[in-house]
């Protein structure tokens, strides 16, 4: 039991070091799983296809709708040029210098508003860049600015986000992504408020010590000194104009997710082309509209639509004998994104012809992500399925027999280990799922405030420096973890989990709200 829980500890951290290496999940997932059956002595090959395999395919039959249409969802909006008109409109609304509010507002409302966190960042940095150079905030707090929009309120707290950190926990307590509204909301708007705070208290900082946007970055002073060794200068500096918001420097061309650990280098299909530059919306009204509809329809048939309907024949067995709060998250944040497409579709006709690539560039946008987490999530399965396991769940539940606060400390831990929020979650409620439903059911717990908790207990510690999406953003605004992980990591660790820590015996205390 011992050398198996020690295969257990080394596997993870040979786990985190390949991520953090850049070794794609694919591979290093299967690998640290077969060290840990070594250790253990378990037969390899059974738990390979009869353990790894199966899970790593359930995952992917159940949420591979999500990342499709959501990736499919980024691409279009960016084709259309709604998502730059979105943010040109806040922009207008706020002013100019307000950058970092824009930014934040503008990630935000894209990723509520159905666009995968591993395609915002692509569409978003353009933008920010040329925010922050109008208000000449310093570059290094892009990355921040993007990561508190992205990757903590609209991801796991602000009930009805589609994405997937919010759908996983529904699966496991039989609730919909607008659980909880009230706790969401309150934890939401602590998280966007500390988190504001935070990036106004450091742009008045780096303005007292005198830096600015033209400042050169890290890569570039390197890039530079490099340069100079040979005689030439090759440090491209940022041009961009306010009318296109496009940039002579250098677009880095690693995509990612949240939920991606070492993403594989492919052009990034949102980069500005061609269909990009035609589609111009027809108005300032127009480019709000699919991310609206995202809204309304998940909310109309989460709320009136479905639970109106007649869903007995779920109960047949080539249904597997689900019910409707089994998939109900699923299908409204399908059926919403789904409108959203046909809704961009429609509203460029003409363009259709152009268009239509984004469908295809959407579809390969969602692979890498998906394999990556459902590697994780079989990984998770092997680990679970050990004999030493015991003795982690046995210590996380005698750290607090609550259900609740086991809930949170599991997701949170196994999201730091892995470096994905989904996977992580999926992994701790695959394995303790059920244990924790019945615990949560006997001490009168809500499962709407287990649902809650747990999605914003794993937007926390999965932004540690091997995280999938803290990587990709860092590269696609062409900085260094030095530069920019101080901000990223206040925003999208401290302060998440210091905020889950904070409401945990409100919600114990006053329940559902």
């Amino acid at each position: 039991m011992t050398l198996g829980l020690v295969g257990i500890i080394v596997s993870l951290i040979l786990l985190i070091t390949l991520a953090y290496r850049g070794v794609t999940i694919v591979l290093a997932a299967p690998l640290c799983a077969l060290v840990a059956l070594l250790f253990s002595g378990a037969p390899v090959l059974a738990n390979y296809t009869e353990v790894f395999m199966p899970a790593l395919a359930n995952f992917i039959g159940q949420y591979f709708p999500m990342f499709l249409t959501g990736a499919i969802f980024g691409r279009l909006m960016t084709m259309a040029g709604y998502a730059r008109d979105i943010a040109q409109t806040i922009t207008r609304w706020l002013g100019p210098k307000r950058a970092i509010l824009a930014t934040v507002l503008t990630t935000a409302l894209l990723t509520y508003g159905g666009i995968s966190v591993f395609v915002v960042v692509f569409v978003m940095f353009p933008l920010a860049r040329e925010l922050f150079r109008q208000a000449d905030i310093p570059r290094r707090l892009i990355p921040g600015a993007i990561a508190l929009g992205a990757l903590t309120f609209t991801m796991t707290a602000i009930p009805g986000s589609p994405q997937v950190q919010n759908i996983i926990p529904g699966q496991a307590f039989q609730t919909n992504t607008f659980a909880a509204p009230g706790l969401g909301i309150l934890g939401g708007t602590l998280i966007f408020v500390l988190g504001m705070l935070w990036l106004e208290h450091r742009r008045r900082r780096l303005a007292r010590r005198g830096e600015r946007f033209s400042d050169p970055t890290a890569i570039e002073r390197r890039e530079g000194a490099v340069a100079s060794v040979g005689g030439t200068s090759t440090v491209s500096t940022t041009t961009s104009t306010p009318a296109s918001g496009t940039s002579t420097r250098e677009q880095p061309t690693t995509t990612g997710s949240e939920d991606d650990p070492t993403s594989e280098p492919t052009a990034p299909a949102d980069a500005e082309d061609s269909g990009e530059r035609t589609l111009v919306p027809p108005n300032r009204v127009v480019p709000f509209i699919p991310v609206l509809l995202v809204f309304l329809v998940n909310f109309g048939c989460t709320v009136w639509l479905f639970p109106a309907m007649d869903w007995s024949h779920l109960q047949e067995e080539q249904f597997g004998g689900i019910t409707l709060d089994d998939r109900q998250g699923i299908w409204a944040v399908l059926c919403a994104l789904l409108t959203a497409i046909l809704s961009i579709l429609l509203m460029n006709a003409p363009r259709l012809r152009t268009l239509l690539r984004g469908l295809a560039d959407g579809a390969k946008n969602a692979m890498m992500p998906i394999f990556n987490t459902a590697s994780e999530v079989g990984y998770g399965a092997v680990v679970a399925s050990l004999a030493a396991f015991v003795i982690i769940r046995d210590g996380i539940f005698a750290v607090s027999d609550n259900a609740l606060i086991a809930s949170a400390m599991s997701t949170s831990v196994i999201a730091g280990v892995t470096g994905s929020a989904s996977g992580g979650m999926t992994i701790a409620l695959n394995a303790l799922g059920e244990e924790l439903q019945a615990l949560a059911s006997d001490q009168g717990i809500s499962m709407e405030v287990m649902h809650r908790i747990t999605a914003m207990a794993s937007g926390g510690l999965d932004s540690l420096p091997h995280n999938g999406a803290v990587i990709t953003l860092i590269i696609v605004c062409g900085m260094t973890h030095r530069e920019a992980y101080k901000d990223i990591g206040v925003i999208s660790l401290v302060i998440p989990v210091t905020v889950t820590i904070a409401l945990i015996p409100l919600a114990l205390a006053v329940g559902t709200f």
